[in-house]
């Protein structure tokens, strides 16, 4: 059981980085439609830069500094150019798809580094909890802080605040001094750092290696835990950590049911599909108003001026 679990936060932690990333880019107003290519290129970078350096930090700095790059490209396409974020966005994953499988190719199949295993002295003697949260490595242990500090950023300080008085009041943020656009370049290109560890980590931890389409879906999956998690890294994280478990349950499955080996995989799509819907039917979103405790969990609304550019007058 506890192996289990600890697989579930694990293979789940890639997505950890991504859902947090993109989330504080959305609190400042900018999505980033990309994510589906640019995690897959940054998985194919961090691993290129790793095998090529022979060091790990290395990987996952490329990894970041790529990301980053591609989320600086569509900060600047919809502050300075005005351009539709969804459309920006789009064209993004695509060239991002194709450049990781061009410039990938040479590296497919290859051995190359990883993140060394790290158990956390103590911590790891815990009961149940210790195996399943401090047995793990660096990359994992990265995740959580990650959540921390995101959360108490978001909601516990003033920059957080004035992070999301930008995503949701753009014009009353701006009329108390507080400089939108500078603030959503660089929200935005934090959050594609962030999702840039995510995908490395795939390739230098998770999965191991390099192969065309490592990373596929994952990328949709993120955006739809953003959703998710109503713009909120910790609820994200949890969406995270429940696709985690919907993966390593389909794979538990396989050898029980085999004859419907080939379907199990595709399970933690269509069941995260069908809770995105679920949450918002209006039936689903009275009963959540009329209980509170329920309301916490349910999926909040997006940021007002998510995908408008401002422009100061």
């Amino acid at each position: 059981m506890e192996a289990t679990f600890a697989s579930i936060v694990f293979s789940a932690s890639p997505l950890v980085y991504a859902a947090v990333g993109e989330t504080l880019g959305e609190k400042a107003g900018v999505v980033n439609l990309s994510m589906e290519g640019t995690i897959m290129l940054s998985a194919m970078t961090g691993f290129v830069a790793a095998l090529v350096s022979h060091n790990v930090v290395a990987g996952f700095l490329a990894a970041m500094g790529v990301r980053a790059i591609l989320a600086a490209i569509i900060a600047y396409a919809s502050i300075e150019l005005r351009l539709n974020q969804i459309a920006v966005g789009f064209v993004l994953a695509l060239l991002g798809i194709a450049l990781s499988t061009f410039i990938g190719d040479g590296f497919a199949g290859r051995r190359g580094k990883s993140v060394p295993h790290l158990a956390i002295g103590g911590l790891s003697k815990i009961p149940f909890l210790g195996p399943v949260l401090f047995n793990q490595d660096l990359m994992v242990y990265g995740s959580y802080v990650a959540i921390i500090v995101a959360a108490v950023f978001l909601f516990g300080t003033r920059r957080g605040l004035e992070l999301q008085g930008v995503g949701e009041r753009p014009e009353a943020a701006f009329a108390r001094g507080i400089p939108v656009n500078r603030l959503r370049y660089l929200y935005t290109i934090i959050g594609g750092g962030l999702a840039g560890i995510g995908g490395a980590a795939y390739s230098l931890d998770v999965i191991l290696g390099w192969r065309a389409g490592l990373t596929q879906n994952f990328g949709w999956i993120a955006l739809a835990i953003v959703i998710f998690g109503g713009w909120n890294p910790v609820r994200a994280a949890f969406g995270a950590y429940l696709f985690g478990a919907l993966l390593v349950l389909a794979l538990k499955l396989q050898p029980v049911v085999p004859r419907v080996a080939q379907v199990l995989p595709f399970m933690p799509f269509v069941l995260m599909i069908l809770i995105l819907v679920l949450i918002y039917l209006p039936a689903f979103r009275r009963l959540a108003d009329r209980h509170p405790l329920l309301r916490r969990v349910v999926a909040g609304d997006p940021p007002s001026g998510l995908g408008v550019a401002f422009a100061p007058e």
